[in-house]
């Protein structure tokens, strides 16, 4: 595969759960209890191993290495249905990933992942790789902020509400997420985006998530676009103001300025 222009090429493999296992004492004390007979109900509870590995493009800003000191933001690009796959430069089709190919630079250390083909976005794998690349790199844990589209954006809005306390600030575009879990993004600086002309993907999935958060008591605001349809990334992505905005935020509802 051709190496896209200013982007690199990482895989990670990570454990995500670890696994527990009796002892072979309490497995035999188990074998020779008493156990009452015919139908009952009950419940196993067990944690399992499993082995991820992810394929992912990223990008160091040129002066990364210039102050072995200095810490810096970390951006998590979450690409769309028509991405995934095993080929790297699919995702650079759209997004930071598709400007950096084409020379642009930002102050933010940018990862790329890729979703494998005919899978949604894993919640676990994600934390996952984050957690492998925030140990690998200098990043400002404090400054870690992730965006997405379409199912980037339903990725991004699953990933917060997992782990809120992660995130610095969020930008979904043309996602939606469930309503139950808004009020777990309170203390999160969202901004999403939506076409209001998207037949793919209702607005009103954006709408009725920055609502409940709002309602919950969060900061979460929705710029719609009037005349666009599902692809409302190519205009966001492209706006400098959407990184300035990204870049005010520091995990905990701080501002950075």
């Amino acid at each position: 595969m051709k190496q896209p222009h200013g982007l690199l090429v990482g895989c990670v493999a990570g454990l995500v759960l670890g696994s527990l296992a009796a002892s072979a004492q309490d497995q035999a004390r188990i074998r020779t209890m008493t156990q009452p007979t015919g139908q009952h109900p009950r419940q196993a509870t067990r944690a399992i191993t499993k082995t991820v590995r992810v394929n992912y493009l990223f990008y160091l800003p040129p002066s990364y290495n210039d102050d072995a000191d200095r810490r810096w933001p970390l951006l998590l690009f979450l690409h769309g249905s028509g991405e995934r796959g095993d080929d790297l430069a699919k995702v650079a089709a759209h997004g930071p990933p598709k400007y950096v190919a084409a020379g642009r630079h930002y102050p933010f250390v940018i990862i790329s992942p890729q979703c494998p083909a005919d899978e949604m976005w894993d919640v676990d794998v994600l934390l996952s790789l984050l957690d492998a690349v925030t140990a690998d790199l200098r990043i400002d844990a404090d400054r870690v902020y992730v965006t997405g589209l379409s199912m980037g954006g339903f990725g991004t809005w699953h990933l917060a509400a997992r782990q809120p306390d992660r995130f610095a600030a969020i930008v979904p575009i043309c996602g939606g997420g469930r309503v139950e879990e808004a009020a777990k993004l309170k203390g999160v600086p969202i901004w999403a985006f939506h076409g209001e002309q998207d037949r793919a993907v209702p607005p009103k999935r954006s709408q009725e998530m920055v609502d409940a958060v709002n309602q919950a008591g969060g900061v979460a605001r929705l710029t719609l676009y009037p005349d666009l349809g599902h692809d409302s990334w190519t205009r966001t992505y492209e706006n400098p103001a959407l990184y300035e905005w990204l870049l005010k935020h520091k995990r905990g509802g701080r501002s950075a300025e």
